[in-house]
């Protein structure tokens, strides 16, 4: 039976009061700690950014894909917002 166990790093940080209290009573209400609230939020945050560098870096390496032919002229202002 094999286990995976995560090493935990302590990190200390300060708060103003008010977010404090804040935290204890959301974590309260979770019913998680604190410390397991800001862990899951850093988390969350983590994966996001790893999410989002992951789809840039494919999107610059696509190949660029024109939005017209070279012989053709862009429309202008008034031809964009011509309503019919």
């Amino acid at each position: 039976m094999s286990h995976h166990y995560s090493v935990m790093k302590n990190l200390t940080i300060s708060l103003k009061d008010e977010v404090a209290k804040w935290l204890r009573v959301h974590a309260a209400k979770e019913g998680k700690s604190a410390s397991g609230v800001l862990a899951e939020l850093i988390s969350t945050l983590m994966q996001r950014e790893e999410s989002y560098q992951s789809a840039m870096g494919k999107f610059l390496r696509s190949p660029i894909t024109p939005l017209k032919l070279t012989s053709e002229k862009y429309p202008n202002r008034e031809e964009l917002h011509e309503r019919q």
